[in-house]
């Protein structure tokens, strides 16, 4: 039988996957009694991570919370790791990137095999070290107060090493993103950082799964139609697809 945390780990996968669960098909993958799981949603509606309702429970939609890596990576992985080898073939040679955190762009640096020698600027310490274990990385981390949950700078000291760099692409992700609202991160200032990232860019590159469709975060990063290329999964409908694509993002489904 799976732990408590186990269970409330698979739990948020469900959530994030569907936007919805039912205790019955909980206690039948989890293979514990209704009550258990009916239980373990009441824990989680007191932490803010779901609604509860007759039979199941669905996301809080109206707020996007910041998950430590760990939850992150466990929402879509197989989506994540097409998304990831997908953004790391469009790497030339000798270019040069900024690259935010994030799981899935976790997924994306680890999917790199270097083209020439690559210029790298991060606020993630993590990526940082994954970046060093590669040959011809010329890396860069930008430094300020570190945030535990994602090992990553985000503050006024990290938005000011930007100030003499310039990349050709930049990589980033999001917490949701919707035609209304745009591309969002769960906080403000991570949301800032990203901005500031994209301005010393030529090209954005947004990886975002299918699960962070009508999310909306507290802090916005920028309108769709700042993005230059979109990289997803199959789970966009092909009416989403055309809506972004008239806004002159190039949609890739990875």
């Amino acid at each position: 039988m799976k732990s408590i945390s186990e269970r409330h780990l698979y739990i948020k996968e469900q959530l994030y996957r569907n936007g919805f669960v039912t205790v019955q098909d909980l206690a039948e993958q989890l293979e514990v009694t209704g009550a258990t799981i009916r239980r373990d949603l009441r824990i989680m509606e007191g932490e803010n991570l779901l609604r509860r309702n007759h039979g199941g429970a669905s996301l809080v939609y109206d707020k996007v919370i910041e998950l430590s890596l760990t939850d992150r990576s466990l929402i879509c992985p197989d989506e994540k790791n097409r998304i990831a080898k997908a953004a790391a073939s469009l790497l030339k040679d000798n270019d040069s990137m900024g690259v935010t955190s994030g799981s899935t762009i976790e997924a994306f640096v680890r999917a790199i095999q270097p083209k020439g020698q690559i210029k790298v600027v991060t606020p993630s310490i993590r990526l940082g070290v994954i970046l060093s274990e590669k040959l011809d990385v010329d890396l860069r981390i930008l430094g300020g107060r570190v945030v535990p949950n994602s090992l990553s700078t985000r503050d006024e000291y990290s938005i000011q090493g930007l100030r003499n760099v310039r990349c050709s692409k930049l990589f980033f992700s999001c917490d949701g993103f919707s035609i209304e609202d745009g591309v969002t991160s769960a906080l403000v200032e991570e949301s800032h950082l990203t901005e500031c990232m994209m301005e010393v860019a030529q090209q954005r590159i947004l990886l975002a799964d299918s699960s962070k469709i009508g999310k909306c975060g507290f802090g916005r990063i920028c309108g769709l139609e700042d993005v230059d290329t979109l990289i997803i999964d199959s789970g966009i409908s092909a009416s989403l697809k055309k809506k972004i694509e008239a806004l002159g993002v190039e949609v890739i489904i990875a």
